[in-house]
């Protein structure tokens, strides 16, 4: 076997914790779809944020007891539980999510891109994928 030049997965993992700490409380807030967040958004911001009823800005509190691990040379980590608002009317078309760390001064993590939703008077969920090397909400490869 030759020397390769790459990220060792080790680290891919520790870097991937770091952003997503156990102790550290993460939230997800929704974006309309004429928004501008993406690889250059550093921090959670109310600029394109949806509003409606019974949505709170800043989003909801992410479940995540799973730390991230690795399979081959992916790490990978995924929220252990759907995001969710129960009851919302959104009613101007949004189109993704940002994962932010309110701990760490409200500090991006990953923004996600779904198809264009409104909602009127019903529960919106964002169902999580499995959490593995493919399909996890956030990998490095």
């Amino acid at each position: 076997m030759a020397n390769t030049t790459a990220i060792c997965t080790s680290a891919k993992v520790k870097a991937l914790n770091a952003i997503a700490l156990n102790a550290d409380t993460l939230k997800a807030a929704l974006y309309l779809a004429s928004a501008s967040v993406g690889a250059a958004t550093t921090a959670y911001s109310a600029t394109g944020e949806v509003t409606g009823t019974n949505y709170t800005a800043g989003g909801i509190t992410v479940t995540h007891a799973t730390a991230a691990t690795s399979t081959g040379t992916t790490a990978f980590w995924t929220p252990t539980a759907s995001y969710a608002w129960t009851t919302v009317t959104l009613s101007t078309s949004f189109d993704a999510v940002l994962t932010y760390n309110s701990t760490d001064t409200n500090s991006a993590i990953c923004v996600n891109n779904f198809g264009a939703t409104t909602v009127t008077a019903a529960n919106f969920t964002l169902t999580m994928p499995t959490n593995d090397a493919t399909t996890g909400l956030l990998r490095l490869a």
